[in-house]
């Protein structure tokens, strides 16, 4: 079973709610709304997208559902093959058939055209090490020197994360640092409470590292590809706050289908 989730920025606040889950049993998808699209309807007036119209619906389709499906390269655009280089996806020789879920969470799918994102389930890695890749976000709020910096990191570099409770805007913000103290970038907000509480529990076993360096032409939201792991984590559940609970009064024919 693959599984992603849809978060929905507001554009007054600009915080972001986890909304809806994803998942993919390698015959059929499901969708369904989680309690944190109603906290976004309280806090921020959310509203069920068009083709989702009803949060305490389940809906499944043989075919990736169009919110979804939007959010893909064409696999016929000449860019599509560099497109897989930035995310750095192993094909195995035939990046055409890199599957839609795996696609989708290494990108997050963002459109400037809405304030939608995906993010997958992370996954135990062969070590059995909670393991997730994301690429920095902010580096367009950051000077040309930090963005320089970004381009000048090394595969494999090691980055510090670095609580910004100042934040104006997001006091759980956390951000991205190198060894040489130059920030170059911040980790997505809706990855950030699950890394808190990995930290909290054994901040030495939680290891954020460069995974590939993206240089111009490459948007500056594919610039910088990391990866986090966290060892000696075992038992740990991502993703298993209230707001990411499936809807309570869906039925629980809903629960089983996703």
């Amino acid at each position: 079973m693959k599984t992603l989730f849809l978060a929905w920025q507001d554009a007054v606040s600009r915080s972001w709610y986890p909304i809806g889950k994803l998942t993919h049993d390698g015959r059929e998808y499901c969708f369904v709304y989680i309690d944190g699209a109603l906290q976004a309807k309280e806090a921020a007036n959310f509203q069920p997208l068009l083709a989702f119209p009803d949060f305490y619906q389940s809906y499944t389709s043989i075919e990736l559902f169009w919110p979804f499906a939007n959010r893909l390269l064409n696999r016929s655009r000449p860019e599509y093959l560099e497109f897989i280089e930035w995310l750095n996806l192993d094909s195995g020789g035939n990046p055409a058939f890199i599957d839609p879920i795996t696609l989708l969470g290494r990108s997050g799918g963002k459109r400037v055209t809405d304030s939608l994102a995906v993010f997958p389930l992370p996954e135990c890695n062969a070590a059995e090490e909670y393991e997730i890749y994301f690429f920095a976000n902010g580096l367009r709020h950051y000077p040309p020197s930090a963005q320089q910096r970004a381009a000048e990191c090394m595969t494999g570099e090691e980055l510090m994360l670095l609580p910004d409770i100042q934040n104006q805007h997001d006091p759980q913000a956390l951000m991205l640092r190198t060894s040489d103290r130059h920030l170059v970038g911040f980790c997505p907000r809706y990855l950030v409470t699950d890394f808190f509480q990995l930290i909290g529990k054994q901040p030495q076993a939680v290891k954020v590292v460069v995974e590939k360096v993206n240089p111009a032409p490459a948007p500056l939201q594919f610039r910088l590809l990391c990866k986090l792991t966290a060892t000696g984590n075992r038992g740990f559940q991502p993703f298993t706050g209230a707001e990411y609970q499936p809807i309570s009064s869906v039925s629980a024919a809903l629960t089983e289908c996703c």
